[in-house]
C-alpha cells in the first residue's frame, strides 16, 4: 500500500547520501553465496528420476516487519462462509507463519519459499527501533530462500538496503545486542528494474536460479515503477526505476538463453479482488468477479517463458489465473499482509524440457491461525526483543474507552484518521507553531489500530508508546504551507483521479472540513466541488489557507501535486510527537479519549 517512507525513530536519523550510494555497488559482488541453492542439500537420492516433479512454492508479501500478531481488525482475515456469511479470522504473527510454513514443508522434499517484498519498513516499535534487524533475523529463521524488493525497503535508502542485506552494525546507532554483530539476510533480495543513475548498474541482483537435484527455477523480482512516488526523495537519491515488464522480459530471456526455462517472478505491485475474503474464487464468470488493477495489464504483458507470478503492495488475498501475451492462463497470487496468510503452489518441473507444465499449476491461499503451536525459536527471538525495546515501548500515552480503527477500517473516513488529523491541526494551529487552518493526513501512512484490549500488562485502554509508533512508524517532520483555495480543491480532486483514480486515495481531514464524495461518478468530478466548506464557510479559490501535512505529503507524494505546490514552508514537530500529544491532552484514565464520529466526508455510493 502506498505510503508514507519509514524513518523510524523521533531522532530523525540522518542517512548521508553520500556514502549511501558508495555502498551499494558492493552489494551484488556481497550476496551470500549459495544463498539461491539453500535447496541443494535435501531430498532423496539420485536413482531413477520420474519425468516431472512437484516443485512446492511457498510465498508471502507485504510483512512489514509485523513479528507480533497485528492486533485489533488489522489482524483479521475475511473468510466467505458455505452460507454466504463472512467471518473475521484472526491471523498473523511470525511465531504462527513460522509453523505454518514448517508444516507445509513435510513431505514436500522440493520446496522453494519466496517473498513479494515490503518484508521491512513501516514497522510496529519491535521491529522499526532497531532498524528492522529482527525481522531480516527472523525471516533467516524462516528459511526465506528469496524476495523481491517493495517500496518499503528504500525507505531509508539504499546504504541502510546494503546493510540489510550485507549485516553490519547501523552506521549511527551501532550494535544493538552486546557483543553482536547483525549478519544480514542470507536470503538474496532482488531488485532487477532499479538501477544507479550514475552506473546504470543494477543496484542489487535483478535475479537467482534455486536448485536441487537437477531442477532449476528462476526468480526474477522488481518493484513497482512507481516507487519514487510513494517515498521520499532521500530514500530513491541516486536510483532509476524502470519498467516492470520490459526488465522482467529482459532478464527473462536472459535466464532462457542460460538454460533455465521454469521462471517465477516476484513483482512487488498488485491489485483488487472483488472479494476481500480470502478464500474468493477469483476465476469466477460472474459480471463484476475477478481481479482489477496495475497487476492485470503487467501480467497480460509479461512474457509466456514466466510461469508463475507472485505479486504484493495492494494487502489484498487472490489466487487468480491472467492470460499472459500468447493467451493462456497464468497464475498470478498475493498473500494479504503482515503475515496472515500465505499462498501454497505446486510448479509441475519437467526434466526434459526443464520447463514447468503450466497446464498442472495448482495454487491456495491458506490462513496463518492462531491456534497452532507457536514456533519456540520465533518466540525466543520477538522475547529478546521486546527487552530491548521495553523501556521505551511500554509508557502510556493515554487512554481510549474503544477500539478506534484505522488501517483495519475500509471506510473512506477512518476515525483514528480524524484522531490523527485534529492532532496535527491542533499541535500546529498556534502562530508561532504554524497557523495552521486545515490538516490532511494520507491514509497509508495509517499503519495500525488503536485497540482497547492490552497488547502486554499496562491494562485495557492503555495507549503505549509502542502501539502509537505501530500507528504512525515513520516520525515524518510536519510542515504547514500556504495554499491557495483553488489548491485545496484541486488537491482534494486528486483523491480520486490521476494517477489516484483507478485506486482512490482519501485524505484524512481535520475536524471544520467538509464535502461530498460522490462514488457514483467518475474522476475529479466524485469530489463534489461546492460542497467542500471549512467551519462553515465555501473555500474561496482566490484565498490563501495554511494547511499541514507530514513532509511526504508536502513533497507532492502518492499522487497529490497541487499539495506540493505549498509555500512560505514552517517544519514543526514529528507526526509520531503531535499524536502522543494530542492523546495525553485529551484523555485520562477516568476520562479516556472515545472513536470520533466520521460524518466530515458524506459519501454517496
Amino acid at each position: 500500500m502506498s505510503a508514507t517512507p519509514q524513518k523510524n525513530r523521533a531522532t530523525r536519523r540522518v542517512l548521508a547520501a553520500a556514502a549511501g550510494l558508495a555502498t551499494v555497488g558492493a552489494l551484488v559482488a556481497a550476496m551470500p553465496a549459495g544463498a539461491h541453492d539453500r535447496g541443494n542439500g535435501h531430498g532423496h537420492g539420485n536413482g531413477h528420476k520420474p519425468r516431472t516433479v512437484d516443485v512446492q512454492l511457498l510465498s508471502f508479501n507485504d510483512l512489514h516487519g509485523n513479528l507480533e500478531p497485528p492486533a485489533g481488525s488489522a489482524g483479521n482475515v475475511s473468510e466467505t462462509q458455505p452460507d454466504g456469511t463472512v467471518k473475521a479470522i484472526p491471523a498473523g504473527g511470525v511465531e504462527y507463519l513460522a509453523t505454518s510454513l514448517r508444516t507445509a514443508r513435510k513431505g514436500n522434499p522440493y520446496s522453494v519459499t519466496a517473498a513479494g517484498g515490503d518484508m521491512v519498513g513501516a514497522s510496529p516499535l519491535l521491529s522499526g527501533l532497531f532498524h528492522d534487524e529482527p525481522t531480516i533475523e527472523a525471516l533467516n529463521g524462516l528459511d526465506l530462500d528469496v524476495t523481491a524488493v517493495g517500496n518499503h525497503e528504500f525507505d531509508e535508502g539504499a546504504a541502510e538496503l546494503a546493510r540489510l542485506q550485507n549485516g553490519g552494525c547501523h552506521p549511527v546507532e551501532g550494535c544493538y545486542e552486546k557483543g553482536k554483530k547483525f549478519k544480514g539476510a542470507d536470503f538474496p533480495y532482488l531488485a532487477a528494474n532499479v538501477t544507479e543513475e550514475k552506473t546504470g548498474r543494477p543496484l542489487l541482483k535483478p535475479y537467482t536460479v534455486w536448485k536441487k537435484n537437477g531442477v532449476k527455477i528462476g526468480f526474477i523480482g522488481v518493484t513497482l515503477e512507481g516507487t519514487p512516488d510513494i517515498v521520499t526523495a532521500n530514500g530513491v537519491k541516486g536510483l532509476k526505476f524502470h519498467d516492470e515488464v520490459e526488465t522482467i522480459n529482459k532478464y527473462a530471456r536472459e535466464l532462457d538463453r542460460k538454460g533455465v526455462k521454469s521462471i517465477v517472478a516476484l513483482i512487488h505491485e498488485g491489485g483488487a479482488p472483488a472479494s476481500t475474503s480470502y478464500n474468493y474464487d477469483c476465476d469466477s464468470p460472474g459480471a463484476g468477479d475477478g481481479i482489477s488493477g496495475p497487476i492485470v495489464d503487467i501480467a497480460k504483458g509479461i512474457t509466456p517463458k514466466v510461469d508463475a507470478l507472485v505479486t504484493g503492495h495492494t494487502h489484498q488475498a487472490y489466487v487468480c489465473t491472467v492470460p499472459d501475451p500468447s493467451g493462456k492462463p497464468r497464475m498470478v497470487t498475493s498473500a494479504s499482509s503482515f503475515g496472515k496468510l500465505y499462498t501454497d503452489t505446486t510448479l509441475t518441473y519437467d526434466r526434459r524440457t526443464k520447463d514447468i507444465v503450466r497446464t498442472s499449476v495448482k495454487s491456495a491461499n491458506h490462513v496463518v491461525t492462531r491456534d497452532q503451536a507457536k514456533a519456540t525459536d520465533m518466540t525466543r527471538l520477538i522475547d529478546r526483543w521486546n527487552k530491548l525495546a521495553a523501556p521505551i515501548a511500554s509508557k502510556p500515552q493515554g487512554w481510549i474507552s474503544a477500539d478506534i480503527n484505522g488501517r483495519g477500517s475500509t471506510a473512506p473516513e477512518k476515525p483514528l484518521g480524524n484522531v490523527i488529523a485534529d492532532a496535527q491541526l491542533e499541535g500546529l494551529a498556534p502562530a508561532d507553531k504554524g497557523g495552521a487552518e486545515v490538516a490532511f493526513m494520507n491514509p497509508g501512512g495509517i499503519r495500525a489500530d488503536l485497540v482497547h484490549k492490552a497488547s502486554g500488562s499496562e491494562g485495557d485502554g492503555v495507549v503505549t508508546y509502542g502501539e502509537a509508533f505501530t500507528v504512525q512508524p515513520f516520525t515524518n517532520m510536519m510542515n504547514v504551507v500556504d495554499l491557495t483555495g483553488a489548491q485545496l480543491v484541486t488537491a482534494l480532486q486528486q483523491q480520486v483521479s490521476g494517477s489516484n483514480e483507478a485506486s482512490t486515495k482519501i485524505l484524512q481531514v481535520s475536524r471544520g472540513l467538509t464535502y461530498t464524495l460522490d462514488l457514483t461518478k467518475s474522476g475529479a468530478d466524485r469530489v463534489v466541488a461546492d460542497t467542500i466548506k471549512l467551519n462553515g464557510e465555501a473555500i474561496d479559490p482566490a484565498r490563501t489557507y495554511r494547511v499541514a501535512m507530514n513532509e511526504f505529503l508536502a513533497g507532492g507524494g502518492d499522487g497529490f501535486a497541487a499539495l506540493g505546490e505549498g509555500t512560505n514552508k514552517l517544519v514543526g514537530a514529528s507526526d509520531l510527537d503531535l499524536f502522543n500529544a494530542y492523546l495525553a491532552a485529551h484523555s485520562t484514565a477516568t476520562a479516556p479519549l472515545a472513536p470520533p464520529a466520521t460524518d466530515r466526508i458524506t459519501v454517496i455510493q
